[in-house]
């Protein structure tokens, strides 16, 4: 019998308390690395801004620590310090030791809460080696300390948290210090910029609210408060647009028991951008909300459109996209009961979420060009620019699009034998020597190779219908199977992965960063849904002799090396190097060493290209690919030091 053929309960591990959130963190932050670490920052930051949408909380402050800890302290009701009814311990104890524990299941605490499952704060314990809790209640200081993933140390006084010291009784609130646990995140230092840019967006999500920073290792410190909130953020993603109207239209309203808030402004620009937040969590993937946004905007122009005679009635109805070409969107509601699709809250899925932005949107902006006839003229003159473009376009773009077909990619793409997605993974290289390369090296079952021939189209600030008329876009198109833009269908991808492979060096991060834009803009489901990679191939190849054994005597041995920092390290070990090699591209590769470093799925290394931020992603996006070149050689510069990948 083999060691697992008895099969009975004492195969199966109970992970208790907080141990399953140590043995398995990417379930509960997403991941360990940086992003993952700041997520522990959001998590307590999300019960003060609970707070604060409950109406009692009317500032927080947050403190990166010179020794390398962080401290939120909201000035809230403070968390309970009374023993809890069925747990028999202290409840600030029980909120920060127990998962799915917390004053958001019931409607009583929270109306509307950012925290949906109640693990935040007691994760944040978990994932760290020291944290110390101080709640201002009823006059007093109430303070508890937990060490090596949540272990309270603090001896209990006749059942209670010790009180420690006295202050106002209208003096109430949570102070939170914790100190995430090194033996679990790659790195545990925190970053002011990446602090800095949450707290900004926090601001604008939540009027009137402020949020203090200071960063002790430098002396840094900041106040946001955004007393326009979501109509200053508009504002702010749209400073380097050429807009179509002075000021964003912004409207709020209230559906039941969901609050609406959306503002938008419109530009010359092709492109479309609405950002989504429910309970002030970003939902990147939209959902329901946005949908009610969309359809109502559109209900709402084409009705007016009519009116106003700008569509006569022969004319078919402006569609989404005719209507929504130029516009920057904020959609924030505050919803009791938000069911998003996964723990890390990408999309939205609450029908009445749908119905509720629809309803308000649709009374409230009504209202607003009622009174705004200009703003809503301007907005129907640039629906009626693309709608004609559309049309005179339609015709090209179509017979673009039937060209796109397995025929159009013979000369270039060499497909794989299977049919079966899940396995497959094409490969888009840099020019047709190194394709010809990888096409040698390839696992011709699984891996199909794409070569370029030259630099693609830089899709930002170009109309669709130029570029579908590009030889290296339509190549891409009809290779992946899924179509483009409004016709993009995921289910239909032909490939599992999607893998950038260019030479490390300017070139080939320019074409890096043109395909990525390509993506972004017009298969954003590819980043999101995980699809898109790019491969890292060695920058040398070292030899050096082992060291003498027993009995053998020294051998050559050959590594590879991905970076210069890898050169320095090994370097610095002092074992002999024989030969370095150096590639300058994936050319001077044979089939062999590209098998072995870039292809073979055993020894590759591959960085998942993610996005978690909208925002962000769309800023960056315009900054690099668009037209405006001092501010793009500042970011550059400044960046470069701070280039990094998340490695999957």
């Amino acid at each position: 019998m083999g060691k697992h053929d008895n099969y009975d309960g004492s195969e199966i591990v109970v992970l208790k308390g907080l141990e399953a959130v140590r043995k398995r963190p990417g379930m509960y932050i997403g991941s360990t690395g940086s992003r993952g670490l700041h997520h522990l920052i959001w998590e307590i930051l999300d019960n003060g801004i609970d707070e604060h949408l409950a109406g009692f909380c009317e500032a927080i402050e947050i403190t990166m620590l010179s020794d390398g800890g962080i401290t939120i302290t909201d000035h809230g009701r403070g968390v309970p310090v009374d023993i809890h009814p069925t747990e028999h311990i202290p409840t600030v104890r029980v909120v920060y030791t127990m998962l799915h524990a917390g004053g958001k299941f019931g409607n009583s605490a929270y109306k509307v809460s950012g925290g949906l499952h109640g693990v935040g704060a007691s994760v944040v314990n978990a994932l760290s080696s020291r944290m110390i809790v101080e709640v201002k209640r009823d006059g007093h200081i109430y303070r508890d300390e937990y060490r090596d993933g949540g272990v309270p140390v603090t001896p209990l006084s006749g059942g209670m948290v010790p009180i420690v010291g006295k202050c106002a009784k209208n003096d109430t609130g949570t102070k939170v210090t914790f100190y995430p646990d090194p033996s679990i995140f790659d790195t545990v230092e925190f970053k002011a910029e990446t602090i800095v840019k949450k707290l900004k967006e926090t601001a604008y999500l939540n009027k009137g609210l402020r949020l203090l920073f200071t960063d002790q290792n430098t002396g840094f410190s900041q106040t946001f408060c955004e007393n326009e909130g979501i109509k200053s953020f508009v504002s702010y993603l749209s400073r380097e647009e050429n807009v179509l109207h002075p000021t964003p239209v912004y409207i709020e309203g209230k559906s039941g028991d969901i609050e609406v808030e959306v503002a938008f402004q419109y530009n010359s620009g092709f492109g479309e951008q609405i950002n989504s937040y429910c309970n002030c969590i970003n939902v990147v993937d939209g959902g329901t909300l946005v949908t009610g946004f969309k359809s109502g905007l559109t209900r709402v122009l084409n009705q007016y459109a009519r009116e106003l005679g700008v569509l006569k009635d022969k004319d078919e109805n402006f569609d989404g996209k005719d209507i929504r070409n130029g516009i920057i969107a904020i959609v924030s509601i505050k919803h009791p009961d938000p069911q998003f699709e996964g723990q890390t809250k990408t999309k939205l899925g609450n029908n009445d979420a749908k119905t509720a932005v629809e309803d308000v949107f649709v009374s409230e902006v009504t209202r607003y060009f009622d009174k705004n006839v200009e703003v809503l003229k301007t907005i129907l003159d640039n629906s009626l620019k693309s709608y004609n473009a559309r049309k005179a376009s339609d015709k090209a773009r179509n017979a673009v699009l039937k060209q796109l077909s397995d025929t159009d990619t013979k000369s270039k793409l060499a497909a794989c034998t299977s049919k079966h997605p899940e396995e497959c993974e094409v490969y888009i290289v840099e020019g047709d020597s190194a394709g010809g390369t990888v096409k040698t090296a390839r696992n011709r079952k699984t891996q199909a190779v794409l070569p370029l021939r030259g630099k693609i189209l830089n899709v930002e600030k170009t109309p669709l219908e130029k570029i579908l008329l590009n030889n290296e876009i339509k190549s891409m198109i009809a290779a992946f199977g899924c179509g483009i833009a409004e016709e993009f269908d995921i289910n239909k991808l032909r490939y599992d992965k999607i893998i950038i492979l260019t030479d490390a060096d300017v070139d080939g991060a320019h074409i890096s960063t043109l395909l990525l834009t390509f993506f972004y803009r017009y298969m954003p489901e590819l980043i999101y849904e995980g699809k898109v990679y790019r491969g890292l191939p060695p920058l040398y190849r070292v030899e050096y002799e082992s060291a003498a054994s027993k009995g053998n005597k020294k051998k050559k041995i050959s590594e590879y090396l991905f970076n210069d920092a890898a050169l320095e390290k090994f370097r610095a070990s002092g074992r002999k190097i024989i030969s370095l090699q150096r590639y300058k591209g994936l050319g001077e590769m044979d089939a062999n060493q590209l098998w072995e470093t870039t292809l073979d799925p055993d020894q590759r290394v591959l960085a998942r290209v993610t996005i978690s931020d909208a925002v962000e992603a769309d800023e960056v996006t315009s900054l690099l690919m668009g037209s405006n070149v001092p501010p793009r050689r500042e970011f550059i510069m400044a960046e470069a030091k701070n280039a990094n990948l998340d490695l999957a």
